[in-house]
């Protein structure tokens, strides 16, 4: 065993470490900003998946690293997406509690 494919394991190995973390935090976490993050940190890992399979012996194939490149655009996208649709919420949230908490005039 050689350096190079001792570590040739250890980018799947991460990946999969980083999946499980982040599904962790998806069904753990309550807050919708964190579970956008958990989203993240779970497609990180698939695409340090991605990449370490697509490493062999020899010559490297680009089909893995074009669909890992691909991803990481549709994930910065959705993440993007994600962020302002938590605002958005945020706001509605905001707003609809303003308007109950406000107290009422007492009068003298």
């Amino acid at each position: 065993m050689t350096i190079s494919t001792s570590l040739g394991h250890l980018f799947p190995l991460t990946g999969a470490a980083l999946v499980g973390l982040g599904l962790f935090g998806f069904i753990s976490l309550r807050h919708p900003l964190r579970q956008l993050l958990a989203v993240n940190v779970i497609g990180a890992g698939i695409f340090l998946i991605l990449g370490g399979l697509g490493r062999g012996e020899g010559v490297t194939d680009p089909y893995p690293q074009a669909l890992v490149i691909t991803g990481i655009v549709v994930s910065v996208a959705l993440t993007a997406v994600g962020a302002a649709m938590i605002t958005r919420l945020a706001e509605e949230r905001r707003a609809a509690g303003t308007a109950s908490d406000q107290p009422k005039d007492q009068g003298p």
